[in-house]
């Protein structure tokens, strides 16, 4: 079997559902023969390995641990669903403190045991803060570690297929930006049908409405389905996003990062934007609407900061000005 490349990939909290779907799916879309499970549930963890053993995936060496010294070191790539996972009635906000408290100890170790990792993607809830933590907390460059929030744009994808009987690759320019929250930022102003503006398919603004309220609660909706928050989804595309980052396909679907741009008047935060995941980290364009999806978009922004700022008063990260301290790339 052909692989993207050799260097090692640790997945953190392998021994979950999503962990344990992006191990195989990394493992069939062929990025490396090289990769690490690492969980704090022993049994969890050593599961999911015997699992992949079965699979008998040519060329693999697949390796689990729960020592995180031994997980960390040498990783050259990193994802981590390492967090709580959101429940029924839960918003990700309700996520916050727990998450963001183990996102500060998943930075620490990446400063400790692997600075010279080349990228890491976050996902687990709210992604926005908990990537944000990890990232003061790493040491890395902002281009190096970005946060789950395509799957806000696929749900508006589906919906959007379904509503007008098309295939779901046919709808294109779907797209949500800031929080990956019940804040986002729903943008229709680029959507095509099929090459057809969304504009000219007579879709009311009653029913769009309807169609961007089940987009930002469809997180909720895989859990009243299915009894457990989405596992698939995540996984397969962290692991895209991953697969840009090793020079594969790249990947262009809207990513969390690390915005602080005066021309977009957008700072210190971790927000979905025009992204591309390449072999270069994640790089980002302002994003483009009407007055109504860029008001949506500063309100959301602005709950972003609060959470930050939520954040610095619980003592998870430091005040802005003191950010450089702890992350001299920042």
């Amino acid at each position: 079997m052909k692989f993207l490349t050799d260097e090692k990939l640790l997945i953190v909290g392998a021994g979950g559902m999503i962990g344990s779907n992006m191990v195989q799916t990394a493992m069939l879309l062929g990025l490396t023969p090289n990769i690490c499970l690492y969980d704090i549930f022993e049994p969890g963890v050593h599961g999911v390995a015997e699992e992949m053993y079965h699979c008998a995936f040519p060329g693999a060496n697949i390796t689990w641990t729960v020592d995180p010294e031994v997980a960390f070191k040498g990783a050259k790539y990193i994802i981590s669903s390492g967090g709580a996972p959101r429940k029924e009635g839960m918003t990700r906000e309700d996520l916050l403190k727990g998450n963001c408290q183990i996102a500060a100890d998943f930075g620490d170790k990446i400063k400790k045991y692997c600075p010279d990792v080349k990228h890491v993607v976050v996902i687990f809830n709210p992604a926005d803060v908990t990537a944000l933590t990890a990232l003061i907390h790493s040491g890395l460059k902002a281009n190096q570690l970005t946060s789950l929030a395509a799957l806000d744009s696929t749900r508006l994808q589906e919906a959007l297929a379904q509503e007008f009987g098309v295939q779901q690759d046919k709808v294109t320019g779907a797209h949500t930006y800031g929080g990956h929250g019940e804040q986002m930022a729903v943008f229709a102003s680029q959507v095509k049908i099929d090459g057809k503006p969304l504009s000219d398919m007579k879709l009311s603004a009653e029913r769009f409405a309807e169609i961007k309220q089940n987009t930002i609660q469809g997180g909720s909706n895989i859990i009243k389905l299915r009894g457990r928050s989405s596992f698939q989804s995540p996984a397969y595309q962290a692991v895209k996003m991953i697969e840009g980052a090793m020079g594969g396909e790249k990947f262009t679907l809207p990513a969390g990062c690390y915005v602080n741009c005066d021309k977009c008047g957008y700072k210190n935060v971790m927000m979905a934007m025009p992204t591309t995941i390449d072999k270069n980290g994640v790089s980002f364009t302002a994003p483009k609407g009407t007055d109504a999806e860029m008001a949506d978009l500063q309100k959301s922004y602005e709950h972003l900061q609060k959470m930050r700022d939520e954040l610095v008063d619980l003592g998870i990260i430091p005040a802005i000005k003191d950010w450089g301290t702890m992350n001299p790339n920042l």
